[in-house]
């Protein structure tokens, strides 16, 4: 008879495969990529513990009063205790890096040098994150057996200023996750976030680690909606601040031209500026994943031609009187919209810069050139 064993991975397998969620959140909420892999490594024995394999609660988080999404019993101090349980290993990252940043017991850890890992070994069992007296120690045994806080150090780099993720210990208090943030379905959302007028267009400001379909829920909005007033294509968790808009965005922006900063991509200056992304990128011969050369300058309206530093470019649309458009209809696809205008799918694509055949209802083609 063959007995088929499940095969376990080693801490090396681990920390390769959740090292870039400990990075990403690190970023985000300043809790050192070390300590997190190392508590990761710990909590789930390397990912293979049954707690991790049942709930995706790499972290070790029990349920609390504020949790209101699924759960399951482990046994741990004691018999039967609920803990939480996630779809995913990410949003268990997520969570944990929370956990710690709405909790006044333990601000005091963001004050620490993020590169002390003993000071924040001790810290967390000085606040009560574990009961086993030797946890600090387990902790830096690790980050040093595994060269950890090397993430830490790299990730560093990209953070100017650490201390904006220091936490104001007079105003923090034990029931600030009450008092700053809302419950939607299994997603915790800041209950800060209103809605503005941004670019003239009905929007809110987000931080990385909040999911879509929060937002959707929480602003009443169909989530395909959503989707498409953002030029997105699938649901999930938001990888960087951003304006994410509640209705569509323009196809021409309020201001004529627009410098680009430092890593910025197409889509983010469609967002920045409230256009969708297909005029962005018609106005200016552009690509999604184009790279933008720092300080060129992008027309945002279609009559505006752009002298750029490298080459004087005339946008797509300074020929508007000779351009002919067709706005998408439901059930509406290229092929169709090719033999409506008995021009080439082909020219298509390259005339409105379409990486694929997937097209949005209300979407502006251009259908003559």
């Amino acid at each position: 008879m063959n007995v088929v064993i499940a095969q376990k991975i080693t801490t090396t397998q681990y920390i390769e495969r959740y090292k870039d969620f400990a990075i990403k959140e690190m970023i985000r909420s300043g809790v050192p990529a070390a300590i997190t892999l190392a508590q990761g490594v710990l909590e789930t024995e390397s990912g293979n513990s049954v707690l991790v394999k049942k709930s995706n609660n790499h972290f070790g988080i029990k349920c609390k009063v504020e949790w209101i999404g699924e759960k399951v019993y482990h046994d741990d101090d004691e018999s039967g205790e609920c803990f939480r349980k996630y779809d995913s290993a990410y949003l268990s990252y997520i969570d944990h890096s929370d956990f710690l940043r709405n909790r006044a017991h333990y601000a005091f850890l963001f004050s620490l040098d993020p590169s002390d890992y003993s000071a924040w070994a001790h810290g967390l069992k000085k606040a009560g994150y574990a009961t086993n007296p030797r946890y600090p120690q387990i902790l830096i045994k690790t980050i040093e057996a595994y060269n950890l806080n090397e993430f830490t150090i790299e990730t560093l780099k990209e953070i100017p200023d650490y201390s904006i993720y220091a936490i104001n210990k007079e105003k923090n208090n034990s029931s600030i996750v009450n008092q700053s943030v809302e419950k939607i379905g299994n997603f915790i959302f800041p209950s800060h976030i209103k809605p503005k007028a941004y670019n003239g267009l009905n929007a809110i400001y987000v931080d990385s680690g909040i999911s879509l379909l929060a937002i959707a829920t929480k602003f009443g909005i169909d989530l395909a909606d959503l989707l498409d007033y953002n030029d997105l294509y699938e649901d999930g968790i938001i990888e960087k601040s951003s304006w994410i808009y509640l209705q569509r965005k323009r196809i021409e922006a309020l201001a004529k031209t627009y410098k680009v900063k430092k890593g910025e991509t197409v889509y983010d200056i469609s967002q920045n500026v409230g256009i969708q992304i297909s005029y962005l990128m018609a106005f200016n011969g552009l690509n999604e994943a184009d790279e933008l050369r720092l300080g060129r300058i992008l027309s945002l309206k279609s009559e505006v031609i752009v002298d750029d530093e490298e080459k004087k470019q005339t946008t797509i649309a300074n020929s508007k009187p000779s351009i002919k458009y067709h706005e998408v209809k439901p059930n509406e696809n290229l092929q169709a919209i090719s033999k409506k205008y008995n021009v080439d799918v082909d020219d298509l694509k390259e005339w409105n810069n379409l990486n694929s055949m997937k097209l949005k209802i209300g979407q502006r083609l251009i259908i003559s050139k």
